[in-house]
């Protein structure tokens, strides 16, 4: 349970719950769970073209052809990607940035992975970067940074998901920023 109760998101309750239910697993389903567990380093690795995580290298999406390589979605982060791809609606390829600027938190854009997006932006002559990332300080923060650096590839053109509001949600509940965001992003139908 101590180990469990290590992972982030895990409390002790949670941390209770999962040992119980692999306590009633079969001896070969748990040592399954553990061999995945033990050779989690060894047969997962970083992507030299994206920096997603991948058991192959370059991973599957980037060597796939029927991806569009001048279409380039940036992300923070590998769960970023994991839940774009679930929609099966891009087409393109990524780039994990392994971050956010937050000056507050000591991220600075040195220790993210710019330099290779300009890279991989030049040899495959983007059409579009999309950026992807939260409506939080770090991500607004990110996005300023990343809009006017790419501003020097004229032909680029810069993206970003579109804000609103979210299916099911009730405008009377709305913070003042999605609202403004929602009007601004409006479509004619």
């Amino acid at each position: 349970m101590d180990q469990f109760a290590k992972l982030p998101g895990i409390g002790q309750k949670t941390a209770e719950r999962l040992v119980f239910y692999l306590l009633k697993r079969s001896p070969e389903e748990l040592m399954e769970f553990a061999s995945a567990l033990a050779h989690l380093k060894d047969k997962i690795s970083v992507c030299r073209e994206c920096y997603n995580y991948s058991e192959s290298n370059p991973c599957p999406i980037c060597v796939d052809q029927k991806r569009d390589k001048r279409l380039l979605c940036i992300v923070s982060k590998p769960q970023d990607l994991l839940v774009l791809e679930k929609t099966s609606e891009y087409q393109g390829v990524y780039h994990v940035l392994g971050g956010l600027i937050d000056p507050l938190n000591g991220v600075t854009p040195q220790q993210l992975r710019i330099r290779e997006l300009i890279e991989r932006i030049k040899r495959y002559r983007a059409q579009e970067v999309i950026l992807a990332f939260n409506s939080d300080m770090p991500g607004e923060t990110t996005v300023l940074y990343l809009t006017k650096l790419l501003k020097q590839f004229p032909n680029l053109k810069i993206t970003r998901l579109a804000q609103g509001l979210p299916l099911g949600s009730d405008l009377e509940y709305t913070d003042e920023v999605t609202l403004t965001n929602a009007l601004r992003g409006r479509r004619e139908l």
